[in-house]
C-alpha cells in the first residue's frame, strides 16, 4: 500500500521560510517522478514543481521560479520542498504526489497516481 505523509507547514510571516517533507512507502521512490501542488481555499489545485527521476530533471510554476526548490533523497524515499521569501499568496494546503510513469503533462494534476494527505502553509503579510 502506497502511502504519502507530508510535515512541514505551519504559519509564517511574508519574506520567511519552510521546509517541507514527503515520506513515501510502498513503492520504489527513486523510479517514479514527485509533484508539490497546492490548492487555496476557493481554487483549483494548483501545480508547484516536480522532480523526475527518468531524466533527472526538475520543473516549476512559473509563480515558484527562483524561491521554492525542490529535492530528495532516495535512501530516505523523501522529497522536500524549500520555500523561500514567502508570500502571502502562497497560503494553501501543500500536497506531494507521485506519478508513477513520469508523463510529460506534469502540471495536470490527473496525471499523479497518490497523493498525501496535504499539509497547511500560511503566511501572513
Amino acid at each position: 500500500q502506497v502511502q504519502l505523509v507530508e510535515s512541514g507547514g505551519g504559519l509564517v510571516q511574508a519574506g520567511g521560510s519552510l521546509r517541507l517533507s514527503c515520506v513515501a512507502s510502498g513503492l520504489t521512490f527513486s523510479s517514479y517522478a514527485m509533484g508539490w501542488f497546492r490548492q487555496a481555499p476557493g481554487k483549483e489545485r494548483e501545480f508547484v514543481g516536480v522532480s523526475r527521476w527518468r531524466d533527472s530533471s526538475t520543473f516549476y510554476a512559473d509563480s515558484v521560479k527562483g524561491r521554492f526548490t525542490i529535492s530528495r533523497d532516495n535512501a530516505k524515499n523523501t522529497v522536500y520542498l524549500q520555500m523561500n521569501s514567502l508570500k502571502p499568496e502562497d497560503t494553501a494546503i501543500y500536497y506531494c504526489a507521485v506519478d508513477r510513469y513520469g508523463s510529460r503533462r506534469y502540471e495536470n494534476p490527473h496525471e499523479y497516481d497518490y497523493w498525501g494527505q496535504g499539509t497547511q502553509v500560511t503566511v501572513s503579510s
